[in-house]
């Protein structure tokens, strides 16, 4: 019911949106339906197509084919897309369990009156909520698992209920000495907890596997959503790959599929170790690997056998899908299998297999093991956390076991928690705690959600000013982030501010023909009349992010004014929502966003005048200062986005025809001067009335525009390499395109490591002074592998993009 609301919904502002005509004094719900026996429609339409037959046309001869098909299948087709099972025998089987399956985990034994004095470790998963109990020594003497409920808090609570009961239940009492969390509910549970740590997911199971194994080399942490492969080089992590957007073949998936078939996900090794065949399922997305699903089961392969098939895809998942390391030898021979999913042996006979076969003929053996609490990992390496600060004197801030037991909440989330404290206006969420005593903070006066008496309110906020709701608390951490900001500037988010500005550029237009003895000249005298009063909308998207200084200087020298020349918003969450549902560009996120911002152009409320027409060139070749470089290509993707977003706006209806709106979107060649002439001087004289002298001195005041702009940028980053080196600190280099500046595509990850303290540079806006340079690359030019400190034909051979930098 609630998903046909939510089409009911989205259907009804569809048509709003599109302007769709219904019926004069229509039910706009009776327009919709949605009948409760949709999904068997495909059934009945079977039957109703059957009636319509002669009655000689067929007639139904039982089941027993159909029967005969799932038990003996579709011989040849199986034959095609099966293989060996994950196991041969019983016997297999058998030795598999005994190889790999973690001990069984025993309570120790506690006399009444004992005191277990421990560190407690929480780890607030996004399908499951694990904690544990470790002793001083490390030892793992209480642990407990449950499935989220949406809730981190209430799970949190009976998480603790449960390490209590296993260790209180026999009169012993519980000392916590420490708490530590990780997971995504890290930041909260701590908070509520009064936790001494909130330790990031990968270092908590990279500290878990070393106090298990010392010497491993990777770790493969499997959960439910995600997978976490961590590389590591004399106990420290050296790298790390991630999958977080997609569950392709991970742990829930492998649960769902199971529970489908009727087998508890406890059973799945049990049960797909019973096939002695199975399909060879294809890696990557889980929808594909859903169809497969099907179209197998189609096919006449048994539950057991999917099963079997699923778990051997997962390795690859891993392996070629995620970190895409097929030389698994190069990282080590010492791989540690962790994760809730390392429960299921089938899926880790599947992954011990596919290390091996990565091993063969290089004389050396994979050593794989389990870890024996691989479920709740991530939770040990949070206790370990919390057990080393205590080891370094640091007096636990932990509420205490009984306030944890009384704890109540209510959350509030709406317009009276709206932060005013900047012009996103970000709604925050607010936890107010209460344990049963005393309050510890109180809300500010002025608070707009009055806070009850003996509780601590928690704010859930986007930024840190958020986190506060009074005036002087507020500034005084801006006051903080200011200092920091001064310190370690961030040239990416200048260069995404100073691209935008006028470069005061000064008027290079023909003046005005007095009168007009040609038609064609009229025409034009009209044109040129009308520059000053002209509205030119630019997307501020893709390469923009580094040539708007171009583009804007050539259109204010002819006479476009500088008011005149108008952008779409930053990207923000919001716009994207907003103007996203024109089209589809993929898979490229600062692509498709492009879409969002010509809706803003085109439809923003609040404009003082409409715009005219909407400049967004294809960028087919860039500038580059790179030397060697065979052709300076812009991203081909990036480059033709603009005809999608032309078709996007033109397929149902012309929207720009309708709001007297042109596109202009012409191919733009920037590495060669009479190239960009030529095709700015094509594209704009209908509209500018343009000669040919103006537009080639237009050109030069384009580039010379461009030029100061750089220039501006550059001196920016010198002076921060300078300050760096002298202080001996550390400056982070994103490696990206120009239109990650767009602080709505970086995500305000560059924003987060400022805070941290590193100053912020770009491919783009590193300075590009020759002495720097030389002084960089001077062992290179001395030995003679370059003749200039830009070439790059000793690391790409056929260079063709102007990115490769």
């Amino acid at each position: 019911p609630g998903l046909r609301e939510a089409w009911r919904e989205h259907l009804m502002r569809l048509w709003d949106d599109r302007g769709v005509a219904l019926p004069e004094d229509a039910d706009r719900d009776a327009l919709i339906y949605a009948p409760e026996d949709a999904q068997y429609y495909g059934a009945i339409g079977a039957i109703e197509f059957g009636l319509t037959e002669s009655d000689d046309t067929g007639a139904c001869r039982g089941a027993d084919d159909l029967r005969r098909a799932l038990e003996v299948g579709r011989g040849t087709a199986r034959r095609k897309n099966g293989g060996r099972a994950l196991v041969a025998s019983d016997e297999e089987a058998q030795s598999i369990r005994a190889l790999f399956a973690p001990p069984p985990f025993v309570v120790p034994r506690f006399e009444a009156g004992d005191t277990v004095r421990g560190f407690v470790g929480v780890d607030g998963g996004s399908t499951s909520t694990k904690a544990v109990v470790i002793t001083e020594d490390g030892a793992v003497v209480a642990k407990a698992y449950r499935l989220s409920h949406g809730n981190p808090i209430q799970d949190a609570m009976e998480m603790f209920e449960r390490l209590r009961v296993q260790i209180e239940g026999q009169g012993a009492t519980l000392d916590v000495l420490g708490v530590g969390t990780t997971g995504y509910a890290k930041d909260l549970l701590k908070g509520v907890l009064r936790a001494d740590v909130a330790l990031v997911e990968t270092v908590a199971h990279a500290e878990s596997a070393r106090a298990v194994y010392d010497s491993a080399d990777v770790i493969v942490d499997v959960g439910g959503q995600d997978i976490k492969l961590i590389v590591l080089r004399d106990g420290q992590v050296r790298d790390f790959k991630l999958n977080t957007q997609c569950s392709a073949g991970n742990g829930y998936f492998l649960q769902a599929t199971a529970e489908s078939y009727g087998v508890p996900v406890e059973r799945y090794a049990d049960v797909a170790f019973t096939a002695r065949e199975m399909p060879v399922f294809g890696y990557g997305c889980a929808v594909f690997l859903q169809s497969d699903v099907v179209n197998f089961q189609r096919l006449g392969w048994r539950p057991e056998e999917i099963l079997a098939g699923l778990a051997a895809v997962l390795p690859k998942n891993i392996w070629l899908y995620v970190a895409r390391v097929p030389n698994l030898a190069r990282l080590g021979s010492r791989f540690v299998l962790q994760g809730g999913t390392q429960n299921n042996l089938a899926a880790v006979k599947a992954q011990a297999d596919f290390i091996r076969a990565r091993f063969a003929g290089s004389g050396v053996e994979p050593d794989i093991r389990v870890h024996p609490h691989c479920g709740e990992c991530g939770a040990i390496g949070a206790a370990l956390e919390a057990r080393r600060q205590h080891q370094r004197g640091r007096a636990t801030t932990f509420v205490g076991l009984d306030a944890v037991r009384r704890i109540t909440f209510t959350t509030t989330r709406s317009e009276a928690t709206r932060c005013y404290f900047c012009t996103n206006r970000c709604l925050r969420t607010f936890i107010d705690v209460s344990y049963g005593g005393p309050g510890e903070c109180q809300a500010p006066p002025a608070s707009k959600v009055p806070l009850e008496p003996g509780s601590r309110r928690l704010i859930v906020a986007t930024c840190e000013k958020g986190a506060v709701e009074d005036l002087d608390r507020m500034r005084a951490i801006k006051a903080d982030q200011d200092t920091v900001k001064r310190a370690c500037p961030d040239l990416v988010d200048f260069a995404a501010h100073e691209v935008w500005k006028t470069r005061h550029t000064g008027s290079v237009a023909d003046a005005v023909p007095p009168r007009a003895w040609t038609r064609a000249t009229a025409v034009r005298i009209g044109l040129m009349r009308n520059r000053r009063r002209l509205v030119v909308g630019i997307p501020r998207v893709l390469n923009m992010y580094w040539y708007a200084p171009l583009f804007r200087a050539y259109l204010e020298s002819l006479g476009v004014a500088a008011g005149h020349i108008v952008f779409s918003d930053f990207t923000t969450e919001e716009s994207y929502r907003a103007g996203a549902t024109r089209g589809s560009i993929d898979p490229c996120y600062p692509s498709k966003v492009v879409i969002a911002h010509v809706h803003d152009l085109l439809y923003r409320s609040g404009r003082q005048q409409p715009v005219d027409c909407i400049f967004l060139p294809m960028f087919d070749y860039l500038r580059s200062p790179l030397v060697n470089l065979i052709s300076p290509n812009g991203c081909p993707t990036a480059t033709c986005t603009p005809e999608s977003v032309r078709a996007a706006f033109t397929k149902e209806e012309d929207l720009f025809a309708a709001r007297n709106v042109r596109f202009v979107s012409p191919l733009v060649d920037l590495s060669r001067r009479a190239a960009l002439a030529g095709q700015m001087f094509e594209a704009w004289t209908p509209i500018l009335g343009l000669s040919r002298a103006e537009n080639e001195r237009a050109i030069d005041s384009a580039y010379a525009a461009q030029d100061e702009f750089e220039a501006v940028v550059r001196a920016r980053a010198r002076d921060a390499l300078h300050a760096l080196e002298r202080d001996g600190r550390l400056g982070v280099v994103v490696l990206g395109r120009a239109y990650h500046h767009d602080p709505g595509v970086n995500h305000g990850i560059l924003e987060r490591l400022q805070k941290l303290g590193y100053t912020i540079f770009s491919q783009n806006t590193l300075p590009m002074d020759d002495d720097l340079l030389r002084r960089v690359f001077a062992d290179d030019l001395a030995e003679g592998r370059i003749g200039h400190p830009l070439d790059v034909s000793d690391v790409w051979k056929n260079t063709i993009s102007a990115s490769s930098c």
